[in-house]
């Protein structure tokens, strides 16, 4: 059998390093857990950090937001962890949150930690996981990842915590017009495919549909999966960005992320080639499976397709905005600016424009 890596945990960066004394005193009269702790750092993630804290035999994962980031929806702790509160136990697999935190004094933000869930996160495609998945596992899979998404699309919007979350009226009005301001306040370089495919995204938009609970980042790199079962998903992961809105376009911002075979090679040096492989649904087969699940009569796709492809650019420019201001020193986010490039051209592609 095929020994897959785990999603381990490395020293803490510097500069985001926690005060062992002061969390341990939070997780003692939270939890009443107490003893020596050991912290670590969860190294993959491009947005909110997140450390493995181990306390005697517990193992949980805490969350808090970037240093030097502004507040807002992306960053909130409190509104993350009421999700995932929410969530729980409503038919989509997550892991069990345990205790919110919002008082800054104890790591300098507010935080929450909740049940280390074990399993593998499909991340780039390596020797060990091509062996593993062989096209019988990533047609299965796919379909699993597609289905998980209406479960959460199906969760119910009067569950506590959820209703409140989001306005799902004029929800894409906003969603884009949001987006293209995100874009306009962290740009730092001239990207012309990326203005042209803002107005053309603004232009073009549908109307809202049927509101439900959406992730906003769905993609396998945000699953734990199974060791012994890829396509069994023992946990969705990073609901920072949840709200009520429209579900089509939260399987657009999957399919931003989705690649096949035929796409760019450039594409795939990004790290995001799973789907990729031999027996993944394509794009297009997961937007008609959407619709045959669903029941829903859906539109085309090329307009969601393209709006997802222009959020991930969006937040890539964010992530390397902060990289160049030097608040993080994480070597990974200098070289985001071409992804931005990149996935704006992408986008273009999607959206069935010239890409100049």
């Amino acid at each position: 059998m095929t020994t897959l890596p785990r999603d381990g945990a490395v020293d803490v960066r510097a500069g985001e390093a926690l005060d062992p004394e002061a969390l341990g005193g939070f997780l003692g009269n939270a939890l009443g857990l107490r003893g020596e702790i050991a912290v670590q750092q969860f190294p993959r993630g491009f947005s909110n950090l997140t450390y493995l804290v181990r306390i005697g035999a517990d193992e949980l994962v805490l969350r808090r937001p970037p240093v030097g980031v502004r507040p807002g929806i992306a960053h909130d702790m409190a509104r993350e962890y009421r999700v995932l509160h929410a969530v729980h136990g409503a038919g989509v697999p997550v892991p069990t949150p345990l205790a919110l935190c919002e008082d800054e004094s104890v790591v300098g933000a507010p935080f929450y930690v909740m049940r280390r869930v074990h399993g593998v996160i499909l991340r780039m495609v390596t020797p060990e996981i091509a062996a593993a998945l062989d096209a019988t596992t990533c047609a299965r899979l796919s379909e699993t990842f597609l289905d998980t998404l209406v479960a959460i699309h199906r969760v119910p919007l009067d569950v506590p915590g959820l209703r409140e979350l989001g306005r799902p009226e004029g929800y894409v009005g906003r969603q884009v017009s949001g987006w293209v301001q995100r874009w306009q306040k962290a740009r730092t370089d001239d990207v012309p495919a990326m203005d042209a495919l803002a107005e053309w995204l603004t232009a073009e938009q549908p109307p809202t549909g049927t509101p439900a609970l959406v992730h906003n980042d769905f993609k396998y790199d945000n699953l734990m999966l199974a060791p012994d079962d890829l396509t069994e998903i023992r946990a969705v992961l990073d609901w920072e960005m949840a709200t009520v809105g429209d579900p089509l376009l939260d399987l657009g911002t999957s399919l931003g992320y989705w690649l096949e075979a035929d796409d760019p090679p450039q594409l795939k040096a990004l790290g995001l080639g799973i789907s990729a492989l031999p027996g993944n649904l394509r794009r297009a087969e997961l937007w008609a499976r959407y619709g045959a699940v669903t029941g829903r009569e859906i539109p085309p796709m090329g307009w969601y397709h393209a709006f997802g492809l222009f959020k991930i650019a969006v937040i890539a420019q964010q992530i390397y905005a902060r990289w160049k201001a030097g608040l993080t020193t994480d070597p990974r986010f200098g070289a985001l600016l071409g992804a931005v490039q990149l996935l704006a051209a992408q986008g273009r592609i999607a959206a069935g424009r010239p890409t100049r």
